[in-house]
């Protein structure tokens, strides 16, 4: 399936010219203008960094109940902050885990509340991404909470699960770097992007309520991954060398910083959410199709 998936994408990037490009991203940047993605990144962001210890517990808690993965925690939270957190990592990953530690000592109620607003997290990226899709029709009551559960008992079996793989696979670079130099120390840099673009394609292809084309969730997937490390690398370098935040807030500098991370990480998820439904809808072969208004 992937296979064939990838064929369609390469024939499609053949039929590429450039007015059709042009055309594309004028429409592009005029839906993601029509719908205000800076506005819903800020609401995902705040409503995230309410979410972040209820979900991380979440996470860790059902990833312990698994033997297999009794031992992965440890390289899970090392390889997402390592990677996916620009700056201030080790300074996060310490309050967070602080945090989890003193919400895992809470009564049933305590935990069960937690879990409600890990829900309410996944609940609005539900709501954002389908507004994106201009999807007003509902899933079924039962249907939808039956996602969300699988997303929160699934996503840290896949989440361990990648990243055993991915030290089987480095394990092997390892070895292979006794004949091709340098190797490992290239897979090791692959590993986060590739895992990007397999999260944003499964977020863009799965959360809307329509059946998405692989070759569109796959362009926006590239494009938000292509974002996403440039940010990581941009926010970075800002950080280093304009500390203001750490001038003014001094030791709770992390906070603010992780808020902007965390608000731009969102603008790229969007970005990539608004490129995969124009390139749905601003399809190359008709660009004369393409709606003047997204309003």
């Amino acid at each position: 399936m992937h296979v064939n998936g990838l064929q369609r994408v390469f024939a499609f990037l053949s039929t590429v010219t450039l007015p059709h490009l042009r055309t594309l991203i004028q429409y592009f940047v005029k839906r993601c203008a029509n719908d205000k993605i800076t506005i819903s990144a800020g609401h995902l962001a705040y409503v995230s960094l309410l979410s972040l210890v209820p979900f991380i517990m979440v996470f860790f808690t059902i990833m312990s109940a698994f033997p297999a993965f009794e031992n992965v925690r440890t390289v899970v939270e090392d390889f997402i902050f390592n990677n996916f957190v620009p700056t201030s990592g080790n300074v996060v990953q310490e309050y967070v885990a602080e945090f989890v530690g003193n919400a895992s000592s809470m009564g049933a109620v305590g935990i069960l509340s937690l879990l409600v607003v890990a829900l309410l997290l996944i609940s609005n990226i539900d709501k954002t991404l389908n507004r994106i899709w201009r999807i007003e029709e509902k899933r079924p009551t039962m249907f939808t909470f039956a996602i969300y559960w699988m997303v929160i008992t699934l996503g840290p079996i896949l989440m361990g699960s990648s990243v055993v793989v991915s030290s089987y696979l480095i394990s092997l670079a390892a070895f292979a770097d006794t004949y091709t130099p340098g190797f490992s120390t290239f897979l090791l840099k692959l590993v986060p992007s590739m895992l990007s673009i397999f999260a944003f394609l499964i977020l863009y292809m799965l959360v809307p309520n329509e059946r998405v084309k692989f070759k569109h969730a796959l362009s926006g997937a590239i494009l938000a991954t292509i974002l996403f490390e440039l940010s990581k690398k941009g926010f970075a370098l800002y950080v280093a060398n304009f500390p203001s935040y750490e001038l003014i807030y001094g030791a709770l500098a992390v906070i603010p910083i992780l808020f902007v991370w965390v608000y731009l990480s969102w603008i790229v998820v969007l970005l990539g959410a608004e490129f995969t439904c124009a390139v749905k809808e601003a399809w190359i072969e008709t660009p004369e199709s393409i709606p003047a208004s997204t309003e």
